[in-house]
Order: structure tokens, then sequence, then C-alpha cells
């Protein structure tokens, strides 16, 4: 049942706070200081800007409604507040939002992935497609179940890749730019401006904040080999729970130290490899055995890291986890970089590509908007 629709159709004002019953059956305990801090009066909130105007600090902590009363058809509560000259109002749809306590859900549970299940068709979208005013929806449902996508057709252009990111977010700066264009080039001091193969990895291991989501577009494609690499590292994460459920809770707590060491910066962060949130959920995978920084660890700590590393660079490097595809001129990967691992084949000849950077939350922002 939607919150739209949700109705509530009993209540009992209790000592500490309201006690709600659902049309679902579900029951609900609401304190009543956390209903003074929610209310959505015009002192209390601007709805303009979505934010509180109440200062929470001077509510009295044992704050009590003069008087309330449910509506009579189950939609809104009415509570006069001691603080308030006018009644506050609150529908029954916003509450059924928190009816239960638990954490927002940050994006939908993700498909997993490996190359046996993976079809092209699930994951490829025409570049007109994508640039439609509906067909945002459509590129970020496949970003949210498969962690990448492939957009094909794109105009070989740079503008190609403002126009896709500027749907989701906007381009961030980085060491390297905001949009970038890059061919081989040995002067640089950065793996990916060399031809030679580059194993799966994530972004920006030495960045606190790595980048979310990664776009690479082919502009143009004079070469042999550069076969494009993509695997799902939550995938993989799953594997190694299975493996060994006391390897994995060693990777997911011992820190591993990013570094970029060059044109004129030194770059450094820590995080384990796989990181969860409060909840227990996977919500990154960071790994690039390129950038990491040689560390001593308490001995225990060292060989745990280095037997996670052995299992999962093996699985990352294992072609039945990986997706293969080799770009052409005007096809673009858009993947979320806190998943999804990259890799390259060698390659000789001429390649050119173009690419940007975006921001994690400005993809959760656009996973909102579109309510996916």
């Amino acid at each position: 049942m939607s919150e739209a629709h949700m109705t509530i159709i009993n209540y009992s004002a209790g000592s500490d706070g309201l006690n709600v019953e659902w049309q679902s059956g579900e029951t609900s305990e609401f304190s009543y200081f956390w209903l003074r801090d929610n209310a959505r009066d015009p002192v209390s909130f601007d709805s303009q800007s979505h934010q509180r105007e109440l200062f929470t600090a001077m509510v009295p902590a044992d704050i009590r409604p003069e008087h309330l009363q449910l509506s009579a058809d189950g939609d809104s509560f009415h509570i006069k507040w001691p603080d308030l000259d006018t009644i506050a109002e609150y529908a029954s749809g916003f509450l059924s939002m928190y009816r239960q306590p638990a954490t927002v859900t940050v994006v939908p549970a993700p498909t997993l992935w490996d190359a046996n299940s993976l079809t092209d068709d699930a994951i490829r979208i025409e570049f007109a497609e994508a640039t439609r005013d509906d067909g945002n929806a459509v590129l970020l449902k496949i970003l949210a179940a498969y962690g990448f996508a492939l957009i094909t057709n794109c105009p070989c252009e740079q503008e190609s890749v403002v126009k896709i990111a500027n749907n989701i977010g906007y381009i961030r700066e980085t060491i390297f730019g905001g949009l970038w264009e890059f061919e081989a080039n040995a002067s640089m001091a950065d793996s990916a401006y060399t031809p030679k193969e580059l194993r799966p990895h994530t972004d920006s291991t030495y960045s606190l904040d790595a980048p979310g989501l990664q776009l690479l577009l082919c502009l143009s494609y004079d070469a042999i080999g550069g076969e494009s690499v993509m695997v799902d590292g939550f995938a993989v994460a799953d594997q190694l729970r299975q493996y060994d459920a006391a390897l994995y809770d060693a990777i997911s707590r011992i820190d591993v130290t990013g570094i970029y060491k060059g044109d004129g910066t030194i770059l450094e962060a820590s995080r384990p490899i796989l990181r969860h949130d409060n909840d227990g959920q996977l919500v990154q995978v960071t790994f690039n055995n390129y950038d990491r920084k040689t560390v001593r660890l308490a001995e225990p700590d060292m060989r745990h890291l280095y037997s996670g590393i052995r299992y999962l660079d093996r699985l990352y490097n294992d072609p039945a986890y990986q997706w293969r595809h080799q770009l052409k001129p005007g096809q673009m990967l858009i993947f979320d970089n806190w998943r999804i691992l990259h890799g390259r084949g060698a390659f000789q000849g001429k390649r050119k590509m173009a690419g940007a950077y975006l921001n994690r939350e400005d993809y959760l922002g656009a996973l909102r908007m579109q309510k996916i």
C-alpha cells in the first residue's frame, strides 16, 4: 500500500508519545518530541527550501500536546503545541513514511551479475533515448540495477559526455580537470595514459570521497586490442562472503591507503576494500592495486589483507566475472565507481577517449528525483 493512501484507523495518546494503528494493521509509536521536531507548520518548517526552522534545542524534552485530534477520514492529525499559536497538521501520508524506525534505502537492491548472467540487451541504451526527457529514468534504472550502462550511437564529441552528465548532476573537477580527453601519454603520472593492460580497479582510491560515476566515450579507434572490462564488485564480494565469512569481515574492517603521487601533488585516503553502512549493507568497493600505498600493519591484519587481495583480485581478473567489449567510436560507458571495477586490455595503435566524473551524491539525488 502506498504512503499516499495509508490511513489511520485508531490512535491513543500515551504519556510520552502517540500510538497509531494503520489501515494495514501495523502499529507505530511517535514520541511527542519527534512530532514537535518534525512539524510542518510555517513557523517550524520552510516548505520552499525544505529546511527546518525550529530551534530544536529550545524545545522542552517533556513537551506534550495541549490538544490533538484525528480527522474524520483518518488522513491527518491536528495538534496544538504549547509553543505554537497555530495548529500543526500531520498528514497520514507523511507519518506513514516513518511508521517503522529504519534508515532510508540509498539505492535499490542491485542485480548481481557475472559473465554468464549478464546480457548486452540489459545494459544497452541509445544516446537518443538516454537524452530524451523521459530517457534519464531508463538510464538510471539500468545503472541502479547493473552498475553500468553502454550508451550507443553517441556523437563523437565531448559534448556527448556533457549532455549525459548534466542530465544526472554536474561534472566534477579533479586533478585531471573536469571534462577530459586522453590518449596514450608517457608524460602523465597515471597508468590509464599508457597502452598497457589495466587490470580491473576502481578510480580515486586516494580521494576521501571517490567519484560516484565515471563516463568514458570512445572518440576514435585505430588500434588493435584495448577491450573494455567491467566487473561487478558486489557480486565478487558476495562470493568472498560465502567462501570465508571471517575473511570477508576482516576485509571490511582493515583500512587500505590509496596514494596518488605526481603532477605536483600527493593525495592519500584510507578505507576498507569493502565498506558497509550502519545496517551492514555493502555500499562501496574500493580496490586499485596500482595505487595501493606501501604500509606495515600488525601482522594478523597484514595476513588477512593479503589473503583478501589474493582472493578478490583473482576473481576480478577471472573472465567468468567479466563483461568485455571493444568500444567503438560513438560508444560510451557510464558506471558506478563505488560498485563496478573497470579495466582495459593492452592495445597497439591510437585510441582517443573523452570522459568525466560525477559526484556520488548527485547520482543518488538523480535516483531520488526519478523515484528509483
